[in-house]
């Protein structure tokens, strides 16, 4: 098959929707399908392109055989609605603009959402080539904007709502990360047929278990110190505010440390609170790559995965989890609905309420304590992630689903 994606993000980006699409793309090619990602120049989260890109109307490379072609975006950091609002239509029209550049004609496309003008692209696309769309849900957009409050004009709620149900109407299938998200379509009239869930994983040959970074711990400064750390986006939707104000309760905790690594629109806020609550326990670290990831997962004791405390959030699942559970590191899931459930059911950590700082300063308390018990938690999360995550089975699955898709189609 020639199977195209569109996806706002991709490789040497990190983050879950980059490492999704690129495990998933070397799978495909792996077992002898052509694939072609459409995305933006890379620029996630920091709005600044990453060493060795310029900035143009297009650029066509190759990454690991996965042919990519980069399209024109308005480019801007991760935070403001309405500059990020402005960076996802951009990409769309830029695709629309310049589509007589794609060099094969697909038998399949597949739109990745969010952002929901990737998906957008993608439907778009699949209509000019006459060939079957997948629209792939990672997000229930607009519907996390409304439930965190971002998102209140009710005109142009209901207008991405119309749009966001016509590409379920066009899809041939929709392919979710979750079981909730498959769940929830359904409810809303999308045909139990149409709607497949392919949950995230990991690749279990790059996350493997290994010795903690000693080079990198000294370099930190936490030689001798408990880890606890937080590796992701610090945003609206993570609720850290509440990790730190349990880092506040544990501050006489000599040997506890919580470090926290990524960026985001919170991260100044936090970074100030922290500085007046005087938080000598807490140390913030910038955007690392993927490989200095799996080296900061290899030097923690314990790995945070926290939500808001909202409903939507019960039906998401955090795919670093898989990343965390792989490297045979125990999690403290503040989490509630499908991802508790999973890691409950893992034996790779210990579930507690989303926000709720003491039941989180607690369950910190208990790993720092009984240590083995974390070795052992980790050892379970592994095997686990073996037996039911694998991406490399996941993305077999997924490609019956896309054969599947374009026998359908041909029979329309």
């Amino acid at each position: 098959m020639n199977i195209d994606w569109y996806s706002h993000y991709f490789s040497p980006e990190v983050g879950a929707p980059s490492a999704r699409l690129n495990d998933l793309s070397r799978c495909f090619i792996e077992h002898g399908h052509r694939v072609h990602v459409n995305t933006c120049f890379p620029n996630h989260p920091h709005g600044v392109l990453y060493p060795g890109y310029h900035h143009g109307l297009y650029l066509r490379e190759n990454i690991s055989g996965i042919k990519v072609s980069r399209y024109w975006s308005y480019i801007t950091e991760n935070r403001g609605f309405v500059k990020k609002l402005t960076g996802h239509v951009s990409f769309l029209l830029s695709t629309v603009i310049q589509s007589q550049r794609k060099p094969v004609r697909p038998d399949v496309v597949i739109g990745t959402s969010p952002t929901f003008f990737a998906a957008l692209a993608a439907a778009g696309h699949s209509l000019r080539y006459r060939v079957p769309f997948v629209m792939e849900v990672r997000d229930l957009w607009p519907a996390i904007f409304v439930e965190l409050g971002v998102l209140k004009n009710p005109i142009l709620i209901g207008l991405l709502e119309k749009i966001e149900l016509w590409m379920y109407r066009h899809a041939v299938r929709v392919v979710t990360v979750t079981e909730s998200f498959r769940q929830n379509l359904i409810s809303r009239g999308v045909s139990p047929n149409k709607v497949v869930n392919i949950p995230n994983g990991a690749d279990l040959d790059y996350w493997q278990p290994q010795e903690g970074a000693a080079t990198m711990r000294k370099a930190l400064g936490l030689e001798g110190k408990f880890i606890v750390l937080y590796i992701g986006a610090h945003g609206i939707s993570h609720a850290l505010i509440q990790i730190l104000e349990c880092a506040g309760k544990l501050k006489e905790e000599k040997g506890i440390h919580f470090l926290f690594v990524g960026d985001g629109a919170e991260k100044e806020t936090l970074q100030a609170y922290a500085q007046k609550e005087k938080l000598h326990n807490v140390t913030f670290h910038k955007s690392v790559d993927k490989q200095n990831v799996k080296s900061l997962y290899a030097l923690s004791n314990v790995c945070l995965v926290p939500l808001r405390d909202i409903p939507l959030f019960d039906s998401f699942i955090p795919s670093k989890m898989f990343e965390i559970m792989a490297m045979q590191r125990p999690v403290i899931a503040s989490l509630k609905g499908e991802a508790a459930d999973i890691v409950l059911q893992s034996g790779g950590g210990l579930v507690v309420q989303p926000e709720d700082v003491d039941a989180i300063k607690e369950a910190v308390l208990e790993l720092f304590s009984k240590q083995e018990l974390g070795r052992e938690l980790g050892k379970s999360g592994r095997r686990f992630v073996r037996e039911k995550y694998n991406r490399k089975t996941l993305a077999e699955r997924y490609i019956d689903v896309l054969n599947d898709t374009v026998k359908l189609s041909k029979h329309i």
